[in-house]
């Protein structure tokens, strides 16, 4: 029996009553994860790339001082929780994704003005106590950064499920998610422009005894005006994305039994309630055990283009639009054709299965040391991600309860976050561990993709435990518990 068509209760008269999203108000909240993905990639990569190949930054230190923003994960329960128990500016979610979207933007170009403070005092004094000093307090933008994605996205993720339907649900994740790989092709090509600016700051680097260093100005004078009209332009997105859409359209006030009553959930009964579900802790193991497999390859893939396959620096940057183009298709075509067929855990499961094949045909690729069948198997790779991705996300919107619909998507958000650090130290450390062991390079990137292959495998196993139907009973009686005080 498929667990995704269970019968629910039904639904109370005034959410009959609430209109259905459109396909236009769908693509138009998506402009919003679009806006996010442009951001990923100019603001991460483009700083990334300017403090280690322009001014010399440590790799360890530059990577240290970016990853803050992943290390401050866990507030996106917090803000989970309070946009499900306090309004801002009149609203449930939209508040707050506007004020997140409005920080993260100004944040951005504050982070590259202390890059620059960060390069000068490197070049002028070394290593010094202020190096370190400006050091610190990048990351603590990043930190602010962050905190100021988890603020607006996960009350966003917590809107889609507030504006839509189990019939509606998976073509609206479909189209939002594809537009988040919209934003990011948008953002490479931005980058790629980008690339190019290093040519022209060699020109101007003066004559003196720090030839070796970068002009500072002249990278400024290219970079900064990026910083100032892509934020501005992606906080746009997220108004234009959003504007009126939870008023019209949202069913928190007639899904929630408790938005009337003073005693709202706070954080901590969010968190018993959380805590007090077993499919809470299946579906959370589940998304970690798959983000990181599905993310173990971004470290080694480009390493393995240029040592196995002989690939130039340029090539290997291609190597990720095969998997971009793949991901999209796949997210695409889910939401629209498998989904509705095949339901939720049949498509995660079919997905998880493809992406375990493709990391089989990418070793073997490896050993025949044929690009063309690198990129066909990258695509497909991309296909099976964006299908497996698809469903996952459908499960996770469905694993809500309406009274801590943020709360829920803010675990499920931090699952997410802490697997792809995972994945990316996984990676690297497994590649290393081959390198010792395996004198051929093909094996020792073999065992990252073998054990990332290993892991969709487990997660398909942790998807069968996953249940819907009890998660929505267990949820519902632990909140009514946890009112009544009934919970230790």
């Amino acid at each position: 029996m498929n667990r995704d068509h269970l019968p629910d209760s039904e639904p109370v008269e005034s959410e009959k009553l609430l209109p259905k999203l459109n396909l236009l108000t769908m693509f138009r909240l998506s402009l919003f994860q679009m806006g996010l993905g442009i951001m990923s990639l100019l603001t991460l990569g483009v700083i990334n790339r300017v403090m280690i190949d322009e001014l010399n930054v440590l790799p360890l230190i530059a990577a240290g001082a970016i990853a803050m923003h992943q290390f401050v994960a866990p507030a996106r329960i917090w803000f989970g929780q309070l946009s499900d128990s306090k309004p801002l500016l009149g609203y449930h979610r939209t508040g707050f994704v506007w004020i997140g979207a409005a920080v993260f933007a100004i944040t951005s170009f504050i982070a590259v003005q202390v890059v620059w403070q960060l390069g000068g005092s490197l070049q002028a004094t070394g290593w010094s106590f202020s190096t370190y000093a400006w050091v610190a307090v990048l990351a603590l933008v990043f930190a602010i950064y962050g905190l100021a994605l988890s603020a607006s996205s996960t009350p966003f993720a917590a809107l889609l499920v507030d504006v839509s339907d189990d019939d509606n649900r998976s073509k609206l994740i479909g189209i939002v998610w594809s537009m988040l790989m919209v934003g990011i092709v948008i953002g490479a090509i931005t980058i790629s422009k980008l690339l190019q600016m290093p040519e022209a700051g060699e020109e101007a680097i003066t004559n003196s005894a720090s030839a070796n260093l970068a002009n500072i100005p002249q990278l400024q004078a290219t970079i900064n005006p990026v910083f100032m009209i892509v934020p501005a332009v992606v906080f746009g997105l997220s108004v234009l994305a959003t504007f009126g859409v939870e008023k019209k359209y949202s069913r928190f006030n007639s899904r929630s039994t408790l938005v009337d009553r003073e005693d709202k959930i706070t954080l901590s009964h969010a968190l018993r309630i959380l805590t007090a579900n077993r499919q809470t802790g299946l579906f959370f193991s589940f998304l970690l055990v798959l983000t990181t497999s599905l993310f173990m390859q971004d470290p080694v893939l480009e390493p393995y283009g240029g040592e196995v396959f002989g690939m130039s620096v340029s090539q290997t940057t291609q190597l990720n639009a095969f998997y971009g183009m793949g991901t999209l298709i796949g997210i695409a075509s889910t939401g629209f054709l498998l989904l509705p067929r095949l339901g939720k855990h049949r498509t995660t499961k079919y997905g998880c299965t493809a992406a375990a094949i493709s990391s089989g045909l990418i070793i073997l690729a490896g050993f025949t040391a044929n690009p063309g069948m690198l990129k066909g198997s990258l695509l497909f790779f991309g296909l099976a991600s964006g299908v497996l991705t698809a469903g996952a996300t459908s499960l996770m919107l469905d694993l809500t309860a309406a009274e801590t619909a943020g709360t829920f998507i803010g675990a499920w958000g931090l699952s997410q976050a802490m697997a792809r650090g995972l994945a990316t130290v996984f990676g690297g450390a497994v590649l290393n561990l081959g390198k010792n062991l395996f004198p051929v390079p093909v094996l020792a990137y073999s065992m990252v993709f073998a054990l990332q292959a290993v892991g969709m495998i487990v997660a398909i196993f942790l998807l069968r435990r996953v249940n819907i139907k009890e998660f929505r009973e267990n949820a519902k009686s632990a909140i009514a518990a946890v009112m009544a005080g009934e919970l230790d």
